[in-house]
């Protein structure tokens, strides 16, 4: 005993500190698992730093080890970090509506109540309350589907990348699909549709050329093996100059003509036409079913503004093929997307009221002077904490739809460039900022472009919220070091 220092024998035992009056906090607020757990992980860190005589930071490990309210604090600590959650909000001011990284699609009042209540409640997801039997979890939302769209027929998966891979399994599986090279798209996350082809066991048959692509390429690949025609929209570049392509029309009439069924894959996918609202138009859902294609599928989460999903539309006798399919299990989606997706599909009964009530479409068309009204009070909080550090300046700038929705479309949009004082230094300075923002309660997320750290503000529908904790971000940067 006499060869253990001093230091160690001052480290109490782990039933002897849960026994101090000053832990029965932390056992009401953390229970007494996850409590003696970080004490126990903070008396093996004060060990180890004891044994390689290391200093820990703040107080030194022999400090801490005698100390209750030091012990108290770091085991506190380490309590906060483990319940912490993962998942925050923060401020969208990258000038992306959708932004993917960031959760896309802001659900409406309704959609979020109805989340909710399927949360908290029994609900009747697979059961038919009328007849007092099982049901089918797709009947909650076609109805809303069928009369908005037309549509026969449809179900929901988890996303549309599910929706893709499961009518490509159902409709050509052991087939070709046929697919013009111009449209093999990549989306996010390397989604090739060729890879997405061949899991789904469809041998791609690819026709035409990157920009051009005609009605006889078609016929002539349709044959005993082909299972379908593909089309997908491409939605998240564009080929311009010398290009061609087959209407869509035209194209679900050559498919007919030999007995295949056409299946587009919209991508983002909108249920309105967005040229009312003076934004770029985009394909409609409706559109492409009167055009004669035999299946549709596009994304919940994205220009439509529900949760998300993948929605397929189609006739009664493929979508009833597709629902058939094993893998449709194991893609559907939950209750609580189910009740989001259905309160966001009401929404659209009333066109008129859409854009006050459905936040994407709110926010893709919100008129530029609130923008501007948003950007000079975000402009006014963030002099003083900057003052010597950043010049703030108002500016205009161009806001993006996002998630493959129209990739050349600008918005035009207002928003505060912070620019560092001295060009010395700057791109690490902006680095600083940045993380600062990122550090405030409530994270802060802009861009940086042309050597400035540019906030737009379309998304900063209440910019008090975010005004009232700046304050903080002069202790979160480093200080400016004299010239």
């Amino acid at each position: 005993m006499n060869s253990i220092p001093a230091s160690y024998q001052a480290i109490p035992s782990v039933d002897r500190v849960l026994g101090w009056p000053e832990f029965a906090d932390l056992l009401r607020d953390y229970g007494r698992l996850p409590t003696t757990a970080c004490l126990r992980d903070e008396l093996a860190q004060l060990r180890e730093a004891l044994s390689r005589q290391a200093p820990l930071q703040g107080a030194a490990a022999g400090d801490r080890a005698g100390d209750r309210q030091a012990l108290l604090d770091a085991v506190h600590a380490r309590l906060q970090r483990l319940f912490a959650p993962r998942l925050l909000p923060v401020f969208n001011l990258s000038g992306t509506v959708l932004h993917t990284n960031l959760g896309r699609a802001l659900l409406a009042d309704e959609a979020a109540d109805a989340m909710r209540l399927a949360a908290l409640r029994p609900v009747n997801l697979e059961y038919d309350i009328a007849r007092g039997r099982r049901g089918d979890r797709d009947e909650l939302v076609e109805p809303l589907v069928e009369r908005i769209t037309g549509a026969p027929a449809c179900t929901v998966v988890n996303n549309n990348a599910a929706a893709v891979l499961l009518v490509l399994n159902t409709l050509g599986l052991r087939k070709e699909g046929v697919i013009s090279r111009g449209e093999l798209i990549e989306i996010g996350g390397a989604f090739r549709i060729p890879d997405i082809m061949a899991r789904a066991g469809v041998k791609l048959h690819e026709i035409g050329t990157t920009n051009r692509t005609h009605a006889a390429d078609y016929e002539r690949a349709i044959g005993p093996r082909c299972g379908l025609v593909m089309r997908t929209h491409t939605s998240n570049y564009v080929v311009q100059g010398f290009t061609a392509s087959v209407a869509t029309a035209e194209l679900a009439q050559i498919a007919h003509r030999h007995g295949v069924p056409l299946f587009e894959d919209l991508g983002s996918g909108t249920l309105v036409d967005l040229s009312r609202w003076g934004l770029p138009k985009e394909p409609t859902v409706q559109e492409s079913l009167r055009a004669g294609v035999d299946v549709v599928s596009f994304s919940g989460d994205k220009l439509l503004g529900g949760p998300q999903a993948g929605i397929i539309v189609g006739s009664r006798e493929l979508i009833a093929r597709i629902k058939k399919n094993p893998l449709k299990r194991a893609l559907r989606v939950d209750k609580s997307t189910l009740a989001a997706l259905e309160a966001t599909l009401r929404l659209y009964l009333d066109p008129d009221r859409l854009a006050q009530r459905l936040p994407t479409l709110r926010l893709l068309s919100r008129p530029l002077p609130a923008i501007c009204d948003a950007a000079q009070a975000l402009a006014q909080a963030l002099t003083a904490p900057l003052q010597g550090q950043f010049d703030v300046t108002l500016v205009d700038c161009h806001s993006m739809i996002g998630s493959g929705a129209q990739p050349v479309a600008q918005l035009p949009s207002a928003g505060v460039a912070l620019q560092p004082l001295t060009k010395r230094g700057a791109g690490a300075r902006l680095a600083a900022l940045e993380a600062a923002l990122r550090a405030l309660p409530v994270p802060v997320i802009g861009r940086v472009a042309d050597d400035a750290l540019i906030l737009d503000c379309r998304m900063l529908e209440a910019p008090h919220e975010l005004c009232e904790q700046l304050a903080a971000l002069r202790e979160l940067l480093p200080k400016a070091k004299a010239p």
